[in-house]
């Protein structure tokens, strides 16, 4: 079985995320987030809560330690790597991104799923 096609996307000009901020955007009907790290680094991540699907832009996002608390019920995740802290055992999906020509570009797997991870339900 091959792997599914992707496509890069232009998601937001690189001027409209300042280093140390974070924003949501909606790319190909996904809704994701993007940080712009201290220090240059643009990552993307899904954009909701994998506990409620809460989103997770308007958390309380801690630009120095990288974190960001989710506004619902307080989960908290390294923004750097997707992981959980508080809760740990779950994990953002993290979309590849790249900057080209002054654009952010997000890389949606052309596959027809929802590319979110939730947590466990137990």
């Amino acid at each position: 079985m091959s792997a599914p096609e992707v496509g890069w996307t232009d998601a937001l000009e690189t001027d409209e995320l300042w280093e140390g901020d974070i924003l949501d955007v909606e790319v190909e009907g996904e809704q994701i987030l993007l940080v712009h790290h201290n220090g240059g680094e643009i990552l993307a991540f899904q954009g909701m809560c994998p506990h409620q699907e809460v989103l997770l832009a308007d958390g309380e996002w801690n630009d120095e330690a990288g974190t960001l608390e989710c506004p619902g019920h307080k989960w908290e995740f390294d923004m750097r790597t997707g992981e959980g802290l508080n809760p740990t055992g779950c994990k953002l999906f993290r979309f590849p991104v790249r900057v080209t020509d002054e654009q952010i570009q997000v890389c949606i797997p052309n596959d027809g799923k929802r590319h979110y991870n939730r947590a466990n339900e137990s």
